[in-house]
């Protein structure tokens, strides 16, 4: 009897080890937040701001999450066929582990919930994710720009966005010439490995397109909230805001990232929007602390709420 017990309980937590890791990863997320600063210090600092500008910010953040999940339901369409909460919840749990844990080593859950969610071989799910956080990059860079180019853009300023825009297609239409070079080049003992890479780079090139769309879209939407937050807050001028904006956000995909980002993500902010134009006199530096300090607490906020929100989609009995 108490074998079978023990074994009812080793189905559960294996059909449910998700949803676990995620419920562990919120809890000790809000420890964490409360620790470092406090919830109710937290909601007060967005009272004064506006509940309504706060409410609206936050939902227009946890729709990309929506919008990143799609990319990846796309992205391996055979695996993931009918079982988009699931993947939904998937990427939830690794992106707050993403930003929980220092230097980027959140990143290594990404394929290991792949291969234990839907079977996808790890080299394949780190070639995905190699593809995508190069396509994020790129996406956060030109949409940046965007902001800088509508403030202060000439026409050669235009033309240079716009080909920095489409450069990733050329790029990817040489996939097949790099494959076939590392096949000649590498070991005959390695033909699996650069197979299953192989395989996790889009297929076709309208594949591609897709990834890509989805990836400018999820960038554009986070990165004009990150910008209306922080003009609400009284940074200027625009660009400043477009800056400002993509400082934090760069810290968060490169490797200088802190637990939770904390103090990084906030100086970020304050040295891009500083780069892009905003003063330097000790007021302002003040108020883009504030301003840098409460754009991140939206980001922890939106982060818990898109899991706790994936957990509650995908309730399993």
């Amino acid at each position: 009897m108490n074998s079978g017990c023990e074994s009812g309980r080793r189905t559960w937590l294996a059909r449910n080890r998700v949803t676990v890791i995620a419920a562990g990863a919120i809890v000790a997320y809000a420890i964490f937040v409360e620790w470092v600063w406090g919830w109710q210090h937290l909601l007060a600092q967005w009272t004064k701001i506006g509940l309504g500008h706060g409410v609206a910010a936050l939902a227009l953040l946890v729709a990309t999450y929506f919008i990143r999940g799609y990319r990846i339901y796309d992205y391996f369409p055979m695996e993931t066929a009918g079982r988009f909460l699931a993947l939904f919840r998937v990427t939830q749990v690794h992106n707050l582990l993403n930003i929980m844990l220092p230097f980027r080593t959140g990143e290594t859950s990404f394929p290991l919930l792949m291969r234990s969610e839907f079977s996808i071989p790890l080299a394949r799910g780190t070639s995905a994710l190699l593809v995508m956080r190069l396509l994020d990059l790129h996406a956060l860079l030109t949409v940046a720009a965007l902001g800088v180019v509508l403030a202060h853009g000439s026409g050669a300023a235009w033309a240079f966005w716009a080909a920095a825009l489409v450069a990733p297609l050329p790029v990817f239409l040489l996939k097949d010439r790099v494959v076939a070079l590392a096949r000649r080049l590498l070991p005959a003992k390695l033909d699996r490995i650069v197979e299953e890479l192989n395989a996790g780079l889009p297929g076709t090139t309208g594949a591609f397109l897709r990834a890509w769309a989805m990836t400018i879209l999820n960038w554009a939407v986070k990165v004009l909230v990150l910008a209306w937050v922080l003009a609400i807050m009284g940074v200027a001028p625009l660009a400043a805001c477009f800056g400002g904006a993509l400082g934090g956000e760069l810290s968060s995909v490169l490797p200088m990232h802190a637990p939770a980002g904390v103090g990084t993500y906030p100086a970020a902010i304050a040295a891009g929007a500083v780069s892009f134009g905003a003063g330097t006199d000790r007021a302002t530096l003040a108020q883009l602390a504030g301003a840098g300090v409460n754009a991140h607490l939206l980001i922890i906020v939106s982060a818990v709420a898109g899991t706790m929100l994936s957990m509650f989609l995908n309730r399993r009995p």
